[in-house]
């Protein structure tokens, strides 16, 4: 472990120059403090301290993104923004991401020589492969699992969110499962509520599935949310699995990356891992951080599947930020860690297509709630349409001439088309 380092890159807006402020950081986060101490010997700082790696300058702004910046003597006016990368020993907080995450962001954030700070990247050693297995079923575990090859794994989710009943809830997984659906998911605030208790729910829910396969054959994956306290994981994990079930779900923020991490050391599903809060980590472009940064903790933490937003979707993310993200998780980490991205939020047959080009192949999940559930001509039209919509975007056909021939994807075009 000695000697090994993890690098983080930032982006930074400060009022001060990009090399005070580069200064600051690597100060604060690893042996130095507001002032010096006679503790913080040159040894002591050669062993332990961040190291400044880059500085690339960016663009200046007039005014700062965030508040509480303290500004220097003769501010000129300006605040300068650039990219800036640091490393930092990792005999200061070892293969912990918990422990990382206290190092590479921990109290930047509030410092006053920033105006505005975004963690943008992350590159970890080797010391983290060893201590985090990641992923045990990823892409290939899921698609075993739902038994679909050569094509997106195609699902939706229950809708309405809440408030169904134990009746009601079976037969429209009954009826998703018999409409030829892959998956389905829980909505993420849809968990173990006291109006339909997940063991209620795992028992309805299965009681469908078995009912369905009975007619089609093949077994549908149901994602059961189990988010909950730590204590709560194991128990609730434990009833998916033995009712027969073949997916859990968690909010990862909810129950934080060591929770995931906790989950994933007994799990023997896979886990579909909701990102949902995400937006108050990013949404601001000078504020918390990237998703090329985030998905590599929750794919070291164990998520098989991993949400990224979805191309035109209701959500505020732009569709390039959409597609950098279902990149990222394609991207190599440390040898292995293979999440399948899941595309949501207003999806439909119509954004297949585009998905295809940024995920480049089928290598994603792709779900749609309206976009399947409330076709003109019922929800098995619905997913036929998103299978359609898939086939024309593989074959390189333009959607408006396959629909030509495919009543179910026409259908879904004259409904969604003009939003």
């Amino acid at each position: 472990m000695s000697g090994e380092r993890v690098q983080a890159v930032y982006l930074v807006e400060t009022p001060y120059t990009l090399e005070r402020a580069a200064e600051v950081i690597a100060g604060e986060q690893s042996t130095g403090t507001f002032t010096a101490v006679p503790g913080e010997t040159e040894a002591l700082k050669a062993r332990h301290g961040a190291r400044i790696e880059a500085i690339e300058p960016l663009e200046t702004a007039a005014a700062p993104s965030l508040p509480g910046a303290k500004l220097p003597p003769g501010h000129d006016g300006q605040y300068r923004r650039g990219h800036i990368t640091v490393s930092f020993p990792l005999d200061n907080f070892g293969p912990s991401i918990p422990n990382l995450m206290s190092a590479v962001a921990g109290n930047l954030y509030e410092l006053q020589e920033l105006s505005g700070l975004r963690l943008v990247d992350l590159e970890l050693p080797e010391a983290f492969a060893r201590r985090y297995a990641g992923p045990k079923f990823g892409i290939e575990g899921t698609r075993r699992l739902t038994g679909v090859y050569g094509r997106p794994i195609l699902g939706t989710i229950v809708k309405p969110s809440i408030g169904l009943s134990p009746e009601a809830l079976g037969e429209l997984v009954y009826e998703l499962a018999v409409a030829g659906m892959d998956f389905i998911k829980d909505d993420e605030l849809n968990a173990n509520p006291p109006y339909l208790p997940l063991p209620l729910k795992v028992k309805t829910v299965m009681a469908a599935i078995e009912r369905a396969a009975d007619v089609t054959g093949r077994k549908l994956m149901y994602a059961f949310n189990i988010t909950g306290d730590i204590d709560e994981l194991r128990t609730h994990h434990d009833l998916v699995v033995g009712a027969g079930g073949t997916c859990v779900m968690v909010s990862i923020l909810s129950v934080g990356l060591a929770g995931l991490a906790e989950l994933n050391r007994y799990s023997e599903v896979p886990i579909h891992g909701h990102r949902n809060q995400w937006g108050m980590l990013t949404r601001a472009p000078l504020l918390g951080m990237e998703f090329t940064a985030y998905q590599k903790l929750c794919r070291l933490a164990g998520a098989d599947q991993l949400h990224v937003n979805g191309l035109n979707s209701k959500f505020y993310e732009s569709d390039e930020s959409v597609r950098r993200s279902i990149q990222a998780c394609a991207e190599p980490l440390l040898g292995g860690y293979p999440t399948l991205p899941v595309v949501s939020s207003a999806q439909w047959a119509g954004m297949a297509p585009a998905t295809y080009e940024a995920a480049g192949g089928v290598d994603v999940m792709h779900l749609a709630g309206g976009g399947m559930l409330a076709h003109p001509d019922g929800p098995a039209a619905g997913c036929e349409s998103m299978k359609l919509g898939w086939e024309a975007a593989v074959q390189g056909v333009p959607l408006e001439t396959y629909a030509e021939s495919h009543p179910a994807l026409r259908r879904a075009i004259e409904k969604y088309g003009g939003a």
